[in-house]
């Protein structure tokens, strides 16, 4: 039997994207793992929060993938801004955002401690949970333009996923120990 995991990604709008997210899927599988995903392979007529929580109730691990999604042509963080020197403006002019979605379902699989890795496609606005040291694990940035096969080859995705899914089974394993009470 597949151990489930919440896999979180926005819907791929470029091949790339589409690819990644296969291979990602392909991993897990390979792994024993079953990605989990709200309006891709796991449908539920409560409203979506409910159903995400649900599904993470019943998982093991959350990866979230947080894909470009929202260009920023020309922008500025604190545009107009009064309040100094607490609030300074910042250029994001030329960035990507992901989708709030990606925010959301980090932060209720931090609040339920499940094992989270997040892995942010390059060029995605560090910003809310995405931002370094926010769920006090390393966030790994992705380029598309490298091959998938050649990233999965590397220390950094085999290092940090040893060690997910080495969380990932430890969850799975202290969920059929009964707990005592008063310890």
């Amino acid at each position: 039997m597949s151990i489930p995991i919440f896999l979180s990604y926005p819907k791929p709008h470029m091949a790339g994207q589409q690819k990644f997210i296969e291979a990602v899927q392909e991993y897990l599988k390979e792994r024993g793992m079953e990605g989990r995903t709200l309006g891709q392979n796991e449908y539920d007529t409560n409203a979506p929060l409910t159903a995400v929580r649900r599904m993470m109730i019943e998982s093991n691990g959350t990866l979230v993938v947080a894909f470009r999604r929202y260009w920023i042509e020309e922008g500025e963080e604190n545009h107009k801004t009064d309040i100094k020197p607490t609030r300074k403006r910042r250029n994001i002019s030329g960035t990507w955002m992901t989708s709030e979605w990606c925010h959301m379902e980090s932060a209720m699989a931090f609040q339920l401690a499940l094992p989270l890795l997040v892995l942010r496609e390059e060029g995605v606005l560090a910003n809310g949970v995405l931002q370094h040291g926010v769920t006090g694990t390393y966030m790994p940035e992705f380029n598309l333009k490298m091959p998938i096969k050649k990233y999965f080859a590397s220390q950094e995705w085999k290092q940090l996923m040893a060690q997910w899914e080495g969380d990932v089974q430890g969850v799975r394993k202290s969920k059929g120990i009964p707990r005592l009470f008063g310890m």
